[in-house]
């Protein structure tokens, strides 16, 4: 069970008591990503996390800050996502007051050099680059694009070469004072700790971190009517191929529903793409499905790479599982092995400290609720065929699909329209 109090200045403090671990992790779980970020601002929140790296007002350089937690054998490091971004460490339960101090210092006092905003805005150039030139990664990024077009959500969380090439260092340090405030935050640590103590520790140390006023970010577009298809040319052996049909958001009711459909269709090797697509068909050596869920909006997607001269076949072969699943109900037998299979990734994935943490600070951090696995797991067990069969119906139609190809092909993609029709 968790513990959380709330600030003065409306940090909230949620801790998770661990007796039998010999570490601690803790994090700055932010709710800002790149949807808050506008056109020109495009790329700012991920710009922002690598410069919080470069040094602060009491630790100069990055080895400064590196070293006062790898030098005592933790871990250090943070991501940005669409809408959040996370600043975390994980140290020996000694070490978590220099952790705590290390994390508040580069979130408060960050020095942004003017010679290290520049390096950093090449070093992040490269990785926008490296996207680009990665063909599984360009499809991702297109079907993103064409799920949202126009959207904020539909870009790079790095953002585009030209959107980081014209951020400015004041440009960066406005959008962290508006955005990084207290009461946009949650400090979670999990470990063998005492509430009052981290409480305690937070106020010393972060107290005077100021709250500011909430920033809303634009709501997503439901997307344009479909089919869209997108294809781009690249002279590389193997096609990729990318799906996305809206779905839900993070709060719908039937979003454990659509966890099923997802381990159903294609998370892992029992799957049924991964069983017609590579084991029955030998299609491809990488197939699989994902879930994105937001707070008002959501995608389902399904990737694939193939021999450009079995694309289409492979594109039939995925959209015939998409239709078998609204035209069939899920036999109980299966559906008992996908709420095994969920039942059992999230028993391992709670097996680190940083994970469980994470559990609780996400859900308080973004909604609707914050449960405790075994509640998640009562919530899966109460799915019924007849629930994933008829979001199957809802979710799988022509006018939702996006599909991104990439690879030696022309830009005219009829034939791919006509292999991804229901």
């Amino acid at each position: 069970m968790h513990e959380m109090t709330t600030l003065a200045n409306g940090l909230r403090v949620l801790t998770v008591r661990l007796p039998h671990v010999q570490s601690v992790s803790l994090g700055f779980f932010l709710d800002v990503g790149s949807r808050y970020e506008s056109e020109p601002l495009a790329g700012a929140s991920h710009f922002i996390e690598h410069m919080v790296f470069k040094g602060t007002e009491r630790r100069p350089t990055p080895l400064d800050i590196v070293d006062a937690i790898e030098g005592k054998g933790g871990i250090l490091g943070a991501s940005t996502g669409l809408e959040t971004t996370l600043y975390w460490a994980k140290v020996a339960s000694a070490h978590l007051p220099e952790a705590l101090d290390v994390l508040s210092d580069m979130l408060l006092r960050p020095r942004f050099e003017p010679c290290d905003v520049e390096k950093e805005r090449a070093v992040i150039s490269e990785e926008i680059s490296y996207t680009l030139d990665t063909p599984d990664g360009l499809a991702q990024l297109i079907v993103n694009q064409l799920q949202w077009p126009g959207h904020p959500l539909g870009r790079d969380v790095a953002g585009t070469r030209q959107s980081v090439a014209e951020l400015s260092r004041d440009a960066l340090l406005d959008f962290m004072a508006c955005h990084y405030r207290s009461g946009r935050a949650i400090l979670g640590v999990a470990g063998q700790v005492e509430h009052q103590q981290i409480v305690a520790l937070a106020e010393s140390s972060i107290g005077d971190w100021q709250a500011g006023p909430r920033v809303d970010w634009q709501p997503a577009p439901f997307g344009c009517p479909g089919p869209v298809l997108d294809v781009k040319f690249r002279d590389i052996e193997q096609a990729q191929l990318s799906f996305s049909f809206a779905a839900l958001s993070r709060g719908d009711p039937d979003r454990y529903a659509l966890q099923l459909l997802n381990v159903v269709l294609g998370e892992g090797m029992q799957s049924r793409l991964f069983q017609k697509v590579r084991e029955e068909l030998g299609l491809a050596y990488s197939v699989g499905s994902f879930v994105t869920s937001l707070q008002d909006t959501g995608a389902v997607g399904f990737y694939a790479g193939v021999r450009p001269d079995r694309a289409q076949e492979a594109i039939s072969a995925i959209v015939n599982e998409l239709d078998r699943l609204r035209q069939e109900p899920v036999p109980e037998r299966e559906l008992a092995k996908a709420i095994e299979f969920v039942r059992g990734r999230l028993a391992l994935s709670l097996e680190d400290s940083f994970a469980i943490g994470s559990w609780y600070a996400h859900q308080q951090l973004l909604g609707p609720e914050v449960l405790e696995p075994s509640e998640v797991v009562a919530r899966f067990e109460a799915v019924l065929p007849g629930d994933i069969q008829r979001l199957a119906g809802m979710i799988f139609q022509m006018e939702r699909l996006n599909l991104a190809v990439v690879g030696p092909f022309s830009e005219n993609g009829d034939r791919f329209y006509t292999a991804a029709r229901f």
